[in-house]
């Protein structure tokens, strides 16, 4: 079993260190000194098929990470293709604001009416305040959620925008799991 301390350690890092223990090694505990950190922890618990435990001891968390054999990994669904869209910014396109907000709405709304909906939706820079501050795009994007669509936002463009308690749809990710998410889709699309 390896044991890796991350404590003061800044994101990505305690992902990057776990993850490649986990290459190697089928038990890894990672300690980590916090809720951020912890929470990415657990995201790529789940997108590595493992088993995840997590033991509080003071202002530390502890994760036990387990791998599951190879046939009670293996139950990713192969039917479509994942689409993976990446916003940027709070508009569509360029040009006039007022009407790239009104095209973003449009955009948004016909996703929700989409026999497939996106995969996943990421949110960098100023498109965190879709997720965050815009009514309207809000409304859209808990509809994509609900039908299965993967919502996040870069913890650390909610944090520069001062955003982060603002936020209403989706979960605060981190860039380890977005390159890995965009990486894994089939098909990434950036708006």
């Amino acid at each position: 079993m390896k044991r890796i301390d991350a404590r003061g350690l800044a994101c990505p890092q305690p992902v990057i260190l776990t993850k490649k223990a986990l290459e190697t090694d089928e038990h890894v505990t990672t300690i980590v000194d916090n809720e951020v950190a912890r929470a990415n922890l657990l995201k790529l618990a789940k997108s590595q098929k493992c088993e995840a435990s997590v033991e509080e001891e003071g202002e530390d968390f502890k994760i036990a990470f387990f791998k599951k054999r190879e046939e009670e990994a293996n139950d990713i669904e192969t039917s479509q293709p994942s689409i993976a869209y990446v916003f940027k910014k709070n508009i569509l396109g360029e040009g006039s604001e007022e009407l790239g907000a009104m095209l973003m709405k449009s955009f948004l709304y016909t996703l929700t009416q989409m026999e497939k909906p996106p995969t996943r939706m990421i949110f960098l820079n100023g498109g965190v305040f879709l997720t965050t501050i815009s009514l309207e795009a809000i409304e859209d994007l808990k509809a994509l959620e609900s039908t299965g669509t993967e919502i996040v936002s870069c913890g650390t463009c909610l944090e520069y925008f001062q955003l982060k308690d603002k936020l209403a749809v989706g979960q605060v990710s981190n860039m380890y799991e977005i390159v890995d998410m965009m990486n894994h889709a089939d098909k990434t699309i950036m708006i």
